[in-house]
């Protein structure tokens, strides 16, 4: 299992794209595997033929531990016995097998990948066709898929008349529990007699709780965000500053040049390559921002990778880093942001794009937001939320006396690792940036 990121300790195995026997050229992608982060297509480092899978779809394996044997020109098949002995401690120590976890990925939820059984999934079943999870007619189903299937007395033919919510159309954990709720309801339900016949005089029927009630897991990357956002409030001290910014000169320059700009690039032009662009060169101005905090260490990031907080379909969200942002003008910036917000979406960012993030932007104006207070995208010690640029009456200073003018206004919440990060520093960042935006000037294309 190849290392995917200094965080990133282990992976679930989703799919398979090889089987025993098949000869693979080198960069061939030979299986997907699951992070608690993204999903990834993983290449084969060599050209030769599969001699054995060690491990089954559905398992976590920590990163290092043995999955596959490929015999190259080099290797004979003497290599095989010792390379099944190594494979066993690796696997023994990360307890590899099902998980109890669900997996998705936006924006459709990819089909889940666990098993309630600790044994790998039979090759043997008479309802699917083993390893490969798919039915006579080519569907794929995952382990969990099967397991619920099995457990719940549902036929191959019944399982593919559920619609499937995750991509390509495939059955989720979530599509086959809410056919069976549907199905129970469907039913017809003798819940609650026995109480509506211990009160008499009470002719109206009880609600159920499953009325009333609904219990849905947790996915595991939401299981994730739980515990990090958690983990960020028991570390960080936050403190939120607000200031609001009048974004009339930016709002005008935009209106003016999107449509060039589309033209040009083939891309739409939006706010958050322009706050990306400001924050890159205030950052260097600002070090102490550009941090983390170990024990009683500052660590000053000499590179600044501002995260953008990208909302997805699932009601998760993902945070791609744009790497050496300070390095890219904005046409530069715009590129990037587009490209992994796009892939985000697709799921389809590599482990690599959401790590070693040193400052987070969150555009909560996209939602309609005005103010947030935002939690510190651990280990980094600051983060910048952006509401929504609405247009407000605002007193205007001219030399000839105020007059009252409607302007284009956004305000800007920054949260703070109050540790390192007074309120004077984290108060004058905040206003440099609120005056690198009122003064604008970047020339029309």
């Amino acid at each position: 299992m190849p290392q995917m990121g200094e965080s990133i300790h282990e992976a679930t195995v989703l799919r398979w794209m090889v089987e025993e026997g098949a000869y693979i050229n080198q960069d061939d992608i030979i299986l997907e595997v699951a992070t608690d982060k993204v999903d990834s297509e993983i290449p084969s480092p060599v050209t030769g033929r599969i001699k054995k899978l060690f491990v089954s779809e559905g398992e976590v394996v920590n990163v290092g531990a043995v999955i596959a044997h490929i015999e190259t020109d080099e290797v004979s098949d003497t290599g095989l016995e010792s390379m099944e002995l190594q494979s066993q401690e690796p696997l023994k120590e990360t307890g590899a097998g099902p998980i109890s976890g669900e997996v998705e990925n936006s924006p459709d939820p990819v089909t889940d990948m666990e098993s309630e059984s600790k044994e790998a999934p039979s090759s043997t079943q008479t309802t699917y066709e083993g390893k490969k999870m798919v039915d006579s007619e080519g569907r794929f189903f995952s382990p969990l898929v099967r397991k619920i299937a099995e457990k719940e007395n549902i036929s191959s033919s019944e399982l593919r008349i559920i619609s499937g919510s995750g991509a390509g159309g495939k059955v989720t954990k979530a599509d086959i529990l809410a056919y069976l709720q549907q199905k129970k309801q469907d039913e017809p339900s003798t819940a609650g007699t026995e109480f509506k016949d211990s009160l008499p005089g009470q002719d109206a029927e009880l609600p159920r709780a499953s009325d009333l009630e609904e219990i849905v897991n947790m996915s595991r990357v939401r299981q994730s965000i739980a515990a990090h956002m958690v983990q960020s409030l028991e570390t960080a001290a936050h403190v939120t500053a607000v200031m609001e910014a009048d974004m009339t000169n930016i709002v005008q320059w935009r209106t003016r040049n999107k449509k060039v700009f589309r033209e040009k690039y083939g891309i739409n032009l939006t706010y958050t390559p322009i706050l990306v662009n400001v924050l890159a060169g205030l950052l260097r101005e600002f070090p102490y921002l550009n941090a983390s905090v170990r024990d009683n260490q500052v660590i000053l990031k000499k590179y600044i990778n501002i995260g953008i907080a990208t909302a997805l379909e699932d009601n998760t969200l993902i945070v791609p880093a744009i790497k050496n942002a300070d390095e890219y003008n904005l046409v530069g910036i715009a590129k990037i942001t587009h490209d992994l917000v796009t892939r985000a979406r697709a799921s389809a960012l590599k482990p690599d794009e959401v790590r070693q993030g040193t400052f987070t932007l969150t555009n909560i104006g996209t939602f309609g937001n005005l103010i947030g207070t935002p939690i510190i995208n651990q280990p980094q010690v600051a983060i910048l939320a952006t509401g929504a640029i609405v247009k407000r009456p605002s007193v205007i200073e001219t030399a000839d006396g105020d007059f009252i003018g409607i302007r284009h206004k956004m305000y800007l919440s920054l949260s703070y690792d109050h540790r390192i990060v007074d309120g004077y520093l984290g108060g004058t960042f905040l206003k440099a940036m609120v005056e690198k935006l009122e003064s604008f000037d970047v020339e029309d294309l």
